[in-house]
């Protein structure tokens, strides 16, 4: 599926190919924190798909914590926006792309969730929860 999308201030674009199948929900401790929610949610790029239209992000590395592989995390330096992560060494760059950066959210329902030994009690039950349309 070919998918756009960029940064919440406009300064970074992308397009590139995903698999719907292979969305995900992270609920490791990096992605709540990094992501400053209960869990995060990311799509990977097919190899040699993704492509910055527009824009240059800025970098963060990371060295995750179990693994200890350092992935450079991707944000817009005017916005703070995620954008990816991708791998730090070199060679073919991999990238997962950041869900909350893309268009087409409404066709990439997840599929998959992981890290779930570190997820919220309260995570399973939040359709639950009183909603309100509008704030």
């Amino acid at each position: 599926m070919k998918i756009d999308g960029g940064c919440h201030c406009g300064h970074l674009a992308f397009e590139a190919e995903v698999d719907p199948e292979r969305v995900s929900i992270c609920h490791c401790a990096d992605c709540q924190m990094l992501g400053g929610s209960a869990f995060r949610m990311g799509v990977p790029a097919e190899d040699g798909t993704f492509r910055m239209i527009s824009g240059e992000p800025k970098f963060y590395i990371k060295t995750t914590a179990e693994s200890g592989v350092k992935r450079a995390h991707a944000f817009c330096a005017e916005c703070g926006a995620n954008i990816y992560t991708t791998t730090t060494d070199e060679g073919p760059k991999a990238y997962r792309l950041r869900f909350g950066a893309i268009r087409q959210r409404d066709e990439l329902p997840p599929k998959l969730q992981i890290w779930t030994r570190s997820a919220h009690d309260w995570v399973n039950d939040i359709g639950k929860i009183r909603s309100l349309e509008k704030q």
